[in-house]
């Protein structure tokens, strides 16, 4: 019996102008032209994770909510997920405030410029003093 490997599809597929690199999305391109599906204990290795953050990190700490008694893994995954998508989307909205003052490298006024003028990070204000 032949056993195939469904791949997840990726954010940056969906959205390459928003996320990754050209270069980056040309290698996730090349990897679906080339058809060869690897199987077998070496092809998780060869695959990037689906979570960059540590889930059992994650876990624990939503264990510390008294409210919380049990946190399935999906649950825990998709709390990861909303943790990557919610530092990037704020890096990339202070990295703009970094470039508008000719830096490379995110100061903290970077982060409290953001958090000030994007109403989404409202809730965020007062938290970094």
């Amino acid at each position: 019996m032949a056993a195939t490997v469904a791949s997840p599809v990726m954010h940056a597929e969906l959205e390459p102008d928003r996320c990754g690199s050209e270069e980056d999305n040309r290698g996730v391109e090349a990897e679906e032209e080339s058809g060869q599906q690897q199987t077998g204990p070496g092809a998780a290795a060869t695959h990037n994770r689906l979570s960059k953050l540590p889930l059992s990190r994650i876990k624990a700490l939503m264990k510390t909510d008294p409210d919380v008694s049990l946190a399935s893994q999906e649950s825990v995954f998709i709390i990861a997920k909303a943790t990557e998508l919610f530092v990037e989307m704020i890096a990339k909205d202070s990295m703009v405030y970094a470039q508008q003052g000719k830096r490379k490298t995110l100061q903290r006024k970077d982060l409290d410029n953001a958090i000030e003028a994007i109403d989404e990070f409202a809730f965020l204000e007062g938290t970094l003093d």
